[in-house]
């Protein structure tokens, strides 16, 4: 396994796993990694310090480090299982509409039909629209699974 730190062309950095430089290859070519901020899949590798051993972690004293990736793992389980429960709820909840989502979420703030969560895709440029006509919506998030 290999991480690498990523940017997207709208400046955000995430990081991300592959199983070889190659994957990661493959992966930005079909434009199957997006940044979980902005959803771009204009995708690159970010600079990235090398993680080098220091003396007291070659002696044996990386608990510290160990505990504190510990923590952080445990905090990106709580973060997913979060996200995942939000999306059963919306999917739950709220009705399908698929591409047409820009077009009902227009109808629902223009009180053209009667207000009622909904939930589907959108273009970036319809994304873009969506927010000159200040019209209130919230992306899904996206999850490790749903780029495999």
């Amino acid at each position: 396994m290999i991480r690498y730190r990523l940017q997207c062309n709208n400046g955000h950095e995430f990081e991300a796993w592959f199983g070889s430089s190659a994957s990661y290859d493959r992966q930005v070519k079909r434009g199957q990694i997006a940044c979980p901020e902005c959803n771009t899949t204009t995708v690159s590798k970010a600079i990235m310090a090398p993680g080098l051993a220091t003396r007291s972690e070659k002696s044996g004293n990386s608990g510290a480090r160990t505990s504190e990736a510990a923590k952080l793992a445990e905090a990106r389980r709580e973060f997913l299982a979060l996200m995942r429960k939000v999306r059963r709820e919306v999917e739950a909840t709220g009705e399908y509409v698929g591409p047409n989502f820009a077009e009902e979420a227009r109808k629902i703030h223009y009180e053209e039909v009667e207000r009622r969560c909904i939930y589907g895709e959108a273009t970036s440029e319809e994304v873009r629209d969506l927010k000159d006509e200040g019209i209130d919506f919230l992306p899904l998030p996206r999850l490790p699974e749903d780029h495999n």
